[in-house]
């Protein structure tokens, strides 16, 4: 299951959501201030600095750049 962590306004996580949608990918989506707090977001990710924060099976997987590049790798495969 891919977790996406995102932010209201926040074109990468709208670009997140899409690729998961187009790609058929099922996913949760969790927003900063109603799902989750910045306390608990730097819980799960000490060094994020950035929005989205996406992990895929319970593996981190970085930001939306990284999340493009494990889509287009055979990682999803696995």
């Amino acid at each position: 299951m891919i977790e996406i962590y995102g932010k209201e306004n926040c074109p990468f996580c709208d670009r997140a959501k899409e690729l998961c949608e187009q790609s058929g990918y099922e996913y949760n989506y969790n927003q900063l201030d109603v799902d989750f707090n910045r306390d608990e977001l730097l819980e799960l990710f000490p060094d994020a600095k950035t929005f989205p924060q996406i992990t895929v099976g319970g593996e981190y997987i970085g930001g939306y750049q990284q999340f493009d590049e494990w889509h287009n790798t055979d990682w999803n495969e696995k």
